[in-house]
């Protein structure tokens, strides 16, 4: 696949220059079949590639495609497909390739913005050396105490509203704030566990992907208990198993973020929540009591 791109980059001559993202560009990623291929093709021009859908043919038989820019300009929003153009795509052998078509006076800011950045051709000098390329753009940053209070006063904050959702019978709601909202904090303090652990040069990957890999044994079952599947009883379950594992690792991260952990906080929203869980759970079997014939 490679190849194929660095092929059709040399014998087309509107294309000046190839660099390559991602976690390939990235000797510390683990590898597998499904890494992407993150490649841009510093071009003279856009117009004429959009002007032939069929351009894209020459690398592979498409499963599907995604032309973010395009759906964007569909939505309403201003996008310059004159400056850059991207083609997110699905082949029938498996590969995927995310193309980014970019405007070649923009090439040397984009490969020098991004720490992931290894150049594959250049015609034409458009880009200076590189630094090897590592994933430090997204290396875990020191919690300040702002981060930290903030973080905390978020999580503690946020899990009543996961509480009221399920006292409601809610189950979008209170999956979406539990998943959506609650975990944010709780993956800060993660990110700051695993940063601290290595001296704040890692990167807990996207989406916390590299978590399992980076954290103990015990924090890894603790995290995976914050999962639950769409039973009230489970739901419960992992928000306060959410809640212990935050006490553990937000007293940890604490007086490293030059901050102190919020004990009353804690206690109290633990006591409520403990609470509403307890007249949920009367709730739900009265009402199925009188439902039973």
């Amino acid at each position: 696949m490679l190849e194929l791109i660095l092929r059709t980059a040399k014998t087309d001559e509107r294309i000046r220059a190839v660099f390559l993202n991602g976690s390939r560009a990235n000797p510390a990623a683990p590898k597998d079949r499904f890494q992407d291929f993150d490649i841009v093709y510093a071009v003279t021009e856009t117009a004429s590639f959009l002007a032939d859908p069929e351009w894209i043919s020459v690398f592979g038989e498409l499963i599907m495609m995604q032309e973010p820019d395009r759906m964007d300009h569909l939505r309403g929003q201003k996008v310059d497909f004159g400056t850059s153009y991207s083609y997110l795509m699905l082949f029938s052998d498996g590969n995927r390739l995310d193309l980014r078509l970019l405007q070649k006076d923009n090439a040397r800011r984009a490969a020098l913005t991004e720490s992931q950045t290894v150049v594959l051709l250049d015609k034409d000098g458009i880009i200076p050396p590189l630094q090897p390329a590592t994933d430090r753009d997204y290396w875990v940053s020191p919690p300040t105490p702002a981060a930290f209070n903030a973080a905390a006063n978020e999580f503690f904050w946020c899990s009543q509203n996961v509480a009221k959702g399920l006292w409601r019978d809610e189950l979008p709601y209170a999956k979406a704030m539990m998943d959506s909202v609650v975990r944010v904090p709780l993956d800060a303090m993660m990110h700051w566990h695993i940063g601290h652990q290595y001296g704040y040069e890692i990167s807990p990957g996207k989406m916390g992907k590299y978590y399992k890999q980076l954290t103990s044994p015990d924090v890894w079952r603790m995290y995976e208990q914050t999962y639950a599947g769409s039973s009230h009883s489970e739901m419960w379950d992992s928000l306060f198993a959410a809640i212990t594992l935050f006490r553990k690792l937000a007293a940890e991260i604490a007086p490293l973020a030059g901050s102190v952990y919020p004990d009353q906080d804690d206690c109290r929203m633990t006591r409520y929540l403990e609470a509403v869980r307890s007249d949920s759970v009367s709730r739900r079997q009265c009402r199925d009591s009188s439902t039973r014939p």
